[in-house]
């Protein structure tokens, strides 16, 4: 079956067709994939094109999806070259950073993305912190994270190993995403070499398109009036409502001024549902704050008529988190004949999904026994490819922690100095996990399970660096740990690595913590409607297709319910 032709809409043709720069606002599910992919064979079609285009977007999941549409299109080669698909941060880094290096450093740069963790401890017997407590360009202490890490006393010392530190890794080349972004910057704003940089990029990129551009940070922002600036043509789409990263310094009102340098013929929405349907539709607009409700998308796509009610499940919020959102939520997908690998449950913190699936708490213990026990368990809890990667690699850090090969450096650190690639200890690491896998035909017990652990890697010990009793000792919590596999299917995701992302069904889970803040919020009665836990809820919920689940506490269940019913959303509420 041949798929149905693209029509666009009239604003979807206004941006397909618009020629110079344009910041274009998009709700949720208004097919900005599908005008990237129909801009992109406007260009190719056209005369004299040797040029390429720069699609750049903030998560993996976003730029693979593009890519995947352009491929199957035929409308870029393999390699893409001239044009360039990928993450902003891959793009400063493979244009900007790695063909020029680091001012002043002959060593090769190298990318390590967790060097903020790396421990801070001036003397011994001195609290450990880490370098993320600093401010990196002043290295004083930023207060709230010594709150949060109940640091008491003088942290002068404290300060200047920081900025000893980072002074260190940045003289041998070793730069994190937020370095890479300054260096580049100021690269580009180099009178010298910001004007050959000008006439390079020029030939190679004739426009710059920028999807989630919410998540901008306020050096982002300048790095793209730069390109402006210079004469490339700048697209920037963006939903504000998405805006989800202010760990890494995510514009807000920086962003509403950027938009204000466009002309008005330069700024274009983009409106209408083509993902979800009417009542998931409406449900999600009841997500933005109370002064973005006048406009109330429609449901344009496929999915429209789908006639099942958004469903809000009420929890008593006593223990936290109930497996039973996963066991409804697994009925009523099964009801409607999706397949649960599919459909995920979201929420802030994977943890917290896992919670409500059943899967076995992690308690944020250290003992390397515990955390073996967890990350086994996630591997096979995962099904999908970003859980399974993530506990594989906190499989290979505790093998490497049994074997005191990490020292002082952080995981990726060691990964860089070693040049070690995955495919040098995923193996050994897979080989791990399947041989750990607790299932009760193999271990009777826990402590059966961590006698066979020890075995197993007791062979990476150092010569000198103890027993393996006393790297992998008996923990009380091995037990739930190890738990058993619910069989229900369903992946338990991350708000952030769902991004950019559709499914037929979503559950999004919010906790006992956050939820009156985000209704607070929602209904007006809050200080702000700047609340990112209300816009994380807006992006989970805005991933649905078909069917939309809300699992919350009982006490904020009617405040959610009455919200959408508001403007227009059919509504089931189920307690639970």
């Amino acid at each position: 079956m041949s798929a149905k032709p693209f029509i666009p809409t009239d604003q979807q043709k206004r941006i397909i067709e618009h020629g110079g720069s344009a910041f274009i606002s998009a709700c949720p599910g208004a097919g900005k994939t599908q005008v990237m992919v129909e801009r992109a064979r406007r260009d190719r079609s056209g005369p004299g094109r040797g040029r390429g285009v720069a699609f750049l977007s903030f998560t993996l999941a976003a730029a693979s999806e593009l890519e995947d549409r352009l491929r199957r299109e035929s409308l870029i080669d393999t390699p893409p070259f001239p044009h360039f698909i990928g993450t902003f941060d891959s793009f400063l880094w493979q244009l900007l950073i790695a063909p020029f290096g680091v001012d002043g450093c002959a060593d090769k740069p190298r990318l390590i993305p967790d060097k903020d963790a790396r421990d801070i401890q001036p003397y011994d017997r001195a609290q450990v912190l880490k370098l993320e407590c600093f401010d990196r360009k002043s290295g004083a202490a930023i207060e709230d994270k010594l709150r949060r890490a109940n640091f008491r006393g003088s942290v002068k010392a404290h300060e200047t190993a920081a900025r000893n530190l980072r002074q260190r890794l940045l003289d041998r080349g070793e730069l994190d995403f937020a370095d890479a972004r300054e260096i580049a910057l100021a690269r580009l704003l180099d009178p010298v070499s910001g004007a050959v940089l000008a006439s390079a990029l020029a030939g190679r990129f004739e426009e710059l398109v920028v999807d989630e551009a919410q998540d901008c940070n306020p050096v982002d922002l300048e790095i793209i009036t730069w390109f402006r600036s210079a004469g490339t043509s700048v697209k920037v789409i963006c939903d504000p409502n998405q805006a989800i990263y202010s760990f890494r310094g995510g514009a807000t009102q920086e962003l509403t001024a950027f938009a204000a340098t466009f002309t008005a013929d330069e700024r274009l929405p983009m409106s209408g549902n083509f993902r979800s349907s009417q009542h998931i539709a409406r449900a999600i607009v009841a997500l933005r704050p109370p002064r973005e409700r006048a406009l109330i998308d429609d449901a344009l796509g496929e999915f429209r008529n789908e006639p099942t009610p958004v469903q809000i499940l009420s929890y008593t919020g006593k223990g936290g988190v109930p497996a039973a959102i996963g066991v409804k939520f697994h009925e009523l997908t099964d009801a409607m004949g999706l397949v649960a690998e599919d459909c995920p449950v979201v929420a802030a913190t994977r943890r917290t999904g896992a919670n409500a699936l059943g899967h076995p708490p992690d308690g944020g213990v250290q003992d390397l026994s515990y955390r073996l026990a967890a990350a086994i368990s996630d591997f096979h809890f995962s099904f999908e490819l970003g859980g399974r990667k993530e506990a594989l690699e906190a499989i290979h850090r505790i093998m490497l922690q049994v074997g005191d090969r990490l020292g002082p450096r952080t995981y990726h650190q060691y990964l860089s100095d070693t040049a070690t690639e995955a495919n040098d200890w995923r193996p050994e690491a897979l080989a791990v996990a399947d041989a750990l896998r607790f299932t009760s035909d193999r271990f009777a017990t826990a402590q059966l399970w961590l006698d066979h652990a020890r075995r197993l890697l007791e062979p990476l010990l150092a010569a000198d660096g103890g027993t393996i009793k006393q790297k992998l000792k008996w923990n009380d919590g091995l037990a739930a740990a190890l738990a058993a596999n619910p069989t229900s299917g369903h992946p338990a995701r991350t708000i952030h690595s769902v991004k950019g992302m559709e499914f037929p069904a979503v559950c999004v889970v919010m906790t006992t913590a956050t939820a009156k803040g985000i209704l607070d919020t929602l209904s007006a009665v809050g200080s702000g409607d700047d609340n990112e836990d209300a816009r994380k809820i807006y992006v989970g919920a805005s991933r649905a297709q078909r069917l939309l689940v809300l699992a919350l506490p009982r006490t904020q269940a009617d405040r959610m319910r009455s919200l959408m019913t508001g403007v227009g959303a059919a509504v089931v509420v189920t307690q639970i």
